[in-house]
């Protein structure tokens, strides 16, 4: 929840590589690449630099943030949304990335049901009210199977010449090692979790005694949470106010995933008759010295890859053949190429798919193209 540029000017003294506030997002990157979350919350959320990041995370189908000032999380929050190329090629997975204006201190249910919830630098900007409900709303309510929380060590501020009593003039306390252990053990007990404690930033070679600059809680849950815990304290209305919503497209959702097959079949169908195309170019060449000549008169072999045109393509032969102008491309042939198999997992998918997207033959076993206008440009 700190101003990176605020804290950076302290830290500075003392050279972080990289700098503290990576050090932290980067620990919950490597969390979630140790736990694999569906659905993640960061609350205390501030300019969606962490989020930013998780989105990127292949297993994280839901993101979900929250923070008490709006402002900041508009000016950033143009990041989260999808770009042409995730339209272009959608990703297998689903995500959608929803913002939330309200405080840790209150609940609502929009925060149920998540696996990982991450609060980076957010305790100490609570005031004590707030603070007192917090593990309730977190750990009670929200209740996720893994909760993160980072909060400054004081034991290391003395190594620091340019802070006098707090590291950010919004933080309402700073704990040293002690004080945070005693309130997570505490909170632990209390909720059923049990908790390990780590931290970013290794002091200085001498000073190992002062602990991590940045000091980390990570909280698992020792229990499967029951349908009936989960919902015994639901409220019947939610507090806070969403202020943005982002749903990536997904090869989960039939429209976008109809949308990459039918590229992905017409761009395969492409290649095997332009090779085609050109085994038959060269089978002419054999035949005529005059390359003028051979372009004029350009006719595709009809007996091309095919000893018997009486035969029809419901035969559902594995080889493309051309027929005068016209190319066919088996679907069998294009359903055996991995990224089409892949995407379609079936054949009968692949037909359904591509039923009235793509020109086939009569019978609905062949890709067609007409190569007359083609032959006329060459």
């Amino acid at each position: 929840m700190d101003k990176n540029f605020q804290e950076e000017q302290f830290t500075g003294i003392i050279k972080f590589t990289p700098p503290l506030y990576k050090q932290r997002y980067q620990f919950v990157k490597d969390l979630v690449g140790k736990y694999k979350p569906k659905k993640v919350a960061d609350l205390g959320c501030a300019d969606c630099t962490l989020l930013w990041m998780l989105k990127f995370c292949s297993c994280i189908e839901v993101l979900a943030g929250l923070d008490i000032c709006t402002s900041i999380m508009k000016e950033k929050m143009h990041r989260l949304s999808p770009l042409p190329v995730d339209y272009l090629q959608p990703a297998e997975r689903s995500l959608t990335v929803t913002l939330h204006h309200g405080s840790v201190a209150h609940k609502d249910p929009c925060m149920l049901g998540f696996d990982l919830v991450t609060c980076i630098e957010l305790i100490e900007h609570l005031e004590e009210s707030e603070l007192k409900k917090f593990p309730e709303v977190v750990f009670g309510f929200m209740a996720p199977s893994i909760v993160v929380i980072s909060t400054p060590n004081s034991e290391f501020n003395p190594l620091f010449p340019g802070v006098t009593l707090f590291r950010h003039p919004d933080h309402k306390f700073e704990w040293n090692r002690v004080q945070f252990q005693s309130w997570a053990l505490e909170t632990a007990r209390r909720y059923d979790y049990l908790v390990e404690f780590t931290g970013v930033g290794h002091p200085p070679t001498g000073m190992e005694n002062v602990g991590f600059c940045t000091q980390i809680g990570v909280f698992v849950r020792k229990h499967p949470q029951t349908s009936e815990s989960a919902q015994s304290e639901k409220p019947t209305e939610g507090v806070y106010k969403t202020v943005f919503k982002a749903v990536y497209p997904s090869l989960k959702d039939e429209k976008y995933l109809q949308n990459a097959v039918v590229s992905e079949v017409i761009f395969t169908a492409q290649i095997i008759k332009q090779s085609l195309l050109d085994c038959v170019i060269s089978e002419h060449e054999e035949y005529n010295d005059d390359p003028a000549e051979r372009k004029s008169k350009f006719q595709p072999s009809m007996n091309y890859f095919s000893d018997n045109l009486g035969k029809l393509v419901v035969e559902k032969s594995m080889e493309p053949f051309v027929n005068g102008h016209v190319v066919y491309i088996p679907l069998t042939t294009i359903f055996s190429f991995p990224k089409v198999n892949q995407l379609c997992g079936t054949f009968e998918k692949l037909c359904k798919l591509i039923a009235g997207k793509v020109t086939l033959s009569s019978d609905g076993s062949a890709v067609m193209f007409n190569t007359e206008h083609e032959n006329e440009e060459n």
